[in-house]
């Protein structure tokens, strides 16, 4: 192996503590009328002293690289595309600025690629906002900016929504991804823009279940004895009530042996037959009672009163509980221990 070249390591000549004046919050700083020392010209070597610092070995620059942004050259497996965006949000105007800035490395469905994007924030699905039209390209730039107006209680409670389209020669659009970012856990301000990236996902494209349908993923530690639950979104719900003021949340129950062990809840999202989630939930489970432990997930929405109406649920478990892509969601859970395993189940009614 070739060496890298050397960079020499100089310390500087020492500082008495005259030199330096004590802040109140304990930091220090040099007084201007103390001017650093600079390095005498000429020649040097390792056993030149310079202006009263001296060589004591050399760096090996390649240790010391900053990080590179691997955002543009890191792409998974099966990759459909990543899109790049910003947000900032002003408090006095209940305004949320979003830049769309990039996508990279869309997958077309034909040779050519003219793409373009559609914003919503949810819960509004009506309304939306679009970007321009870049012509034949997989890695668009748009630098374009658009402000939703949104009140700060309703901003924690809304969902940024990307779609990217590609518009062929008949003028037919193609849906070739979508981004879903909740707004719950951000802090968003006018003096601080949150700058996000996120790879494009397929959008669920069957036809929704009589119920509705719920993504989540599954992952199994077993050096932990923890049985993880990120409960994404659902989709296509039947709701009681479709105004605005109806709320839908997910109940997590972990079960064992059909004995109700515990069960944790997302928050509620608000008017939305599509409601997004990214909530993660824990739980405790041995791995040797991992053949008599199932999880039901059940989707409830809120009405008058105290009231809860249950739109579905899907149970995922063993071969004791659950058969199909229950089952193959829990054995796949089973054979990649501590990945997130990610799918789609329809849900159904039960008593």
């Amino acid at each position: 192996l070739s060496r890298s070249r050397s960079v020499p390591f100089i310390i500087p000549p020492t500082l008495h503590r005259r030199d330096w004046i004590n802040l109140v919050n304990e930091e220090q700083v040099q007084e201007d009328s103390d001017p650093y020392v600079i390095p005498q010209s000429g020649p040097r070597s390792s056993f030149h002293s310079l202006a009263g610092a001296y060589i004591v070995g050399t760096i090996n620059p390649e240790l010391y690289k900053f990080p590179e942004d691997k955002s543009e050259t890191d792409f998974p497996e099966g990759s459909i595309g990543r899109l790049w965006f910003s947000m900032e949000y002003e408090q006095e105007s209940e305004k949320l600025f979003v830049s769309l800035i990039k996508v990279r490395k869309l997958q077309p469905p034909a040779d050519s690629c003219s793409p373009f994007v559609k914003i919503y924030l949810l819960p509004d699905e009506r309304r939306y906002l679009q970007s321009k039209t870049k012509r034949k390209t997989l890695n668009p730039q748009f630098d374009e900016n658009f402000v939703f107006q949104v009140s700060s209680k309703m901003l924690f409670q809304s969902t940024l929504k990307f779609l990217v389209y590609h518009v062929d020669k008949q003028k037919k659009h193609h849906l070739l991804g979508q981004v879903t970012f909740p707004l719950k856990n951000e802090t968003l301000t006018a003096d601080s823009k949150l700058v996000v990236w996120r790879d494009l996902e397929k959008e669920y494209l069957e036809p929704p279940s009589e119920f509705g349908d719920i993504q989540f993923s599954l992952s199994y530690n077993d050096y932990l004895g923890r049985l993880t639950v990120v409960v994404l979104r659902a989709k296509g719900l039947k709701l009681q009530d479709e105004s605005h003021a109806a709320s839908v949340y997910v109940k997590v129950s972990l079960m064992n042996h059909n004995k109700f062990i515990k069960s944790k809840k997302t928050a509620a999202v608000l008017g939305s037959l599509n409601p997004v989630y990214n909530e993660t939930f824990s739980f405790k489970a041995d791995e040797t009672e991992l053949d008599t432990t199932s999880l039901s997930l059940s989707v409830f929405q809120n009405m008058e009163g105290d009231k809860t109406h249950l739109l579905g649920r899907v149970i995922v478990g063993p071969f004791m509980y659950t058969r199909g892509k229950e089952l193959e969601h829990w054995n796949e859970m089973i054979s990649k221990p501590k990945e997130l395993v990610k799918r789609w189940h329809a849900l159904c009614h039960s008593s």
